[in-house]
């Protein structure tokens, strides 16, 4: 009687610690994140005269400024070596207040056809 309980206290005890096991899930080396994405090197920052040298669909990173508003969602940036239409839409602000003394980065990508070419911005913030 007294091994038949020892065996059954062991075998609980097995249960229980091989349960919190399998209900914890890996935590190790090699595990991934659930949620994520690409951490490393990505597009370099461009200028604007270089940015008007791109292709269509082009990615790019600018860093300058917003001089000025031209209705609706386009506004005029800048940078040192030129300026551009950019097209931000409401929702990339995030809530944002940018003012032409500030300093913004802006990822995005070429928009160009016959007679324009602009910058559709798909992130902005304010450099630090």
């Amino acid at each position: 009687m007294k091994k038949f309980m020892t065996a059954s206290v062991f075998a609980f005890a097995l249960t229980l610690s091989a349960g919190s096991v399998l209900a914890a899930g890996f935590n190790g080396p090699n595990n991934a994140p659930a949620a994520g994405g690409f951490r490393g090197p990505g597009i370099g920052s461009s200028t604007v005269a270089q940015a008007l040298e791109l292709s269509d669909d082009t990615p790019v990173v600018l860093t300058g400024q917003i001089e000025r508003s031209l209705g609706g969602e386009k506004y005029v940036f800048k940078d040192a070596t030129g300026s551009v239409t950019v097209d931000i839409d409401n929702e990339d602000w995030r809530g944002m207040t940018v003012t032409p003394q500030d300093t913004v980065i802006i990822q995005g990508e070429i928009d160009k056809d016959f007679f324009k070419t602009e910058i559709d911005v798909d992130a902005i913030s304010i450099k630090k």
